[in-house]
């Protein structure tokens, strides 16, 4: 399983909420547009495909960020960790 954070910006108010909706059965919502999942390799395969027919590749943006075990998240206010089995949030 890889740790990964997925983060969107999309110009269209239609197109956002595709992308809402798709990341909300991949992972948690952590903000507005950034979603934190744990995943296999078949499964981000999957999810960067469904991403990518729903975007506008010429004005919207999504970006995936791999962490690997040693990687930290630190949370400034009032936001809450995301608990996985296997992750632990400092």
């Amino acid at each position: 399983m890889k740790k990964i954070v997925v983060a969107y910006d999309i110009t269209d108010d239609k197109r956002r909420n595709k992308i809402f909706k798709e990341m909300k059965s991949w992972g948690e919502r952590v903000q507005y547009s950034v979603f934190e999942c744990v995943l296999n390799e078949e499964q981000i395969t999957k999810m960067i495909d469904k991403l990518k027919r729903k975007i506008d590749f010429k004005v919207d943006s999504i970006r995936i960020y791999f962490l690997d075990n040693n990687s930290r998240i630190e949370i400034i206010g009032e936001g809450k960790p995301v608990e996985y089995d296997d992750t632990y949030v400092i």
